[in-house]
C-alpha cells in the first residue's frame, strides 16, 4: 500500500468521538420522528378500528377490528365535500392574490434606487409586532361591505410581512449589472421584472406559493370570523364543527333506543379520527413532493456570498 493510499484510508476512518456523536445525532432525530410521526398514524389507525378498544387502549401499533364505517358516513355528507370545495377556492385565490401582490412590492423594496424603500420596510416590521386588533379590523371590514364574502377570506390571507421580507431578501441577491445591461437596451422596470427578474426567480415562487397554500388550508379562523352562511365554511370549519362542537354527521339521538345510541356514539369517535386524515390527507401527500421548497424558503438569506 502506498503512502498516499494510507493517508487517505485514514482520512476515512472517523474518530471514536466523532462515531459516538453521530450515533448521539441518529437516535435524538430517530426519537423526534418517532414523537412527530406517531400521533399522526394513532389517528390513521384509530379511524379504522374498533371504537371499544380505541377507548380500551388496545390500539396502539396497528388497527383493532378493522371498520371503514366512518369514511362511509363522510364521504355521504355534503357539507364536507362543500367544505373541501370552498377550501381549494380559498387556497387558490388566496395562492394567486398573494403572488400578485408580495412578488412585485417585495422586488420594488429591493431595488436601491427606490426612494423611501427603507421606510416602507421598517412601517411592515412594525405591523408584524403590532397591530390594530381584531375588533378594529372586524369594523373596517364591515364599512367595506366585505362580512359574509368568500374575497375577504382570501385577502386577509394573501399577503403577509414575513413574505415580503423573505422574497425581497430573494430579489436583493440578483446581480444589478443585469438591470444595468437590459436598461442600455431600453427594457423598462416592468418589462425587467416580467422578463428577466421573474424566470431567474422560480424557486421563490415556489416557497412563497406553498406558504400561503399551507396556511390557507389550515386556516379557519378568519372564515369563522368573517363568515355568516355556512355553504361559504371551508374544511376547517366542517373539521372544528365536529371536533370541537361535538356536532355528529349521524344527526340527533332524541328518543332512539338506547343500542342504537351506544351505536352512534362509537361511530362518532370514529368519525372525529377519520375527519382529522381527510383534512390533512392532502397536504401530507404533497409534502414530500414539496418539501425542498421549505427548505429553500428557510435557507433564503441565510448565506451571504
Amino acid at each position: 500500500m502506498t503512502v498516499s493510499a494510507a493517508f487517505r484510508k485514514k482520512r476515512k476512518q472517523k474518530p471514536t468521538n466523532e462515531k459516538a456523536f453521530d450515533l448521539a445525532i441518529f437516535l435524538l432525530g430517530t426519537m423526534a420522528l418517532l414523537f412527530a410521526a406517531y400521533p399522526l398514524y394513532f389517528v390513521l389507525i384509530a379511524s379504522i378500528s374498533n371504537p371499544d378498544m380505541t377507548s380500551a387502549g388496545k390500539v396502539i401499533l396497528f388497527p383493532r377490528g378493522i371498520t371503514f364505517q366512518a369514511y362511509e358516513f363522510i364521504f355521504a355528507d355534503q357539507r364536507l365535500w362543500n367544505g373541501y370545495l370552498n377550501t381549494l377556492i380559498y387556497t387558490l385565490g388566496t395562492m394567486m392574490v398573494g403572488l400578485v401582490i408580495t412578488l412585485p412590492g417585495a422586488y420594488a423594496l429591493s431595488r436601491k434606487d427606490f426612494v423611501g424603500g427603507s421606510l416602507i420596510i421598517k412601517l411592515l416590521t412594525f405591523t408584524m409586532f403590532f397591530q390594530g386588533g381584531l375588533i378594529p379590523t372586524y369594523l373596517m371590514v364591515n364599512q367595506m361591505g366585505l362580512t359574509n364574502t368568500r374575497i375577504i377570506v382570501i385577502l386577509l390571507s394573501s399577503c403577509t410581512v414575513f413574505n415580503v421580507i423573505v422574497a425581497r431578501t430573494f430579489f436583493q441577491s440578483i446581480p444589478g449589472e443585469l438591470y444595468e445591461a437590459a436598461n442600455v437596451d431600453g427594457c423598462g422596470n416592468i418589462r425587467f421584472f416580467f422578463s428577466v427578474v421573474l424566470p431567474l426567480s422560480t424557486t421563490i415562487v415556489a416557497v412563497i406559493a406553498l406558504y400561503l397554500a399551507v396556511a390557507q388550508w389550515n386556516s379557519y379562523f378568519n372564515a369563522m370570523i368573517y363568515l355568516n352562511d355556512t355553504s361559504k365554511a371551508p374544511l376547517q370549519i366542517e373539521l372544528r364543527r365536529i371536533l370541537v362542537l361535538g356536532e355528529s354527521l349521524l344527526g340527533g339521538s332524541d328518543d332512539l333506543p338506547a343500542e342504537q345510541i351506544e351505536y352512534m356514539r362509537k361511530v362518532t369517535i370514529l368519525i372525529k379520527y377519520a375527519v382529522i386524515v381527510v383534512a390533512s390527507a392532502p397536504i401530507i401527500a404533497l409534502y414530500p413532493f414539496l418539501q425542498r421548497y421549505f427548505v429553500k424558503g428557510v435557507m433564503i438569506g441565510s448565506i451571504k456570498g
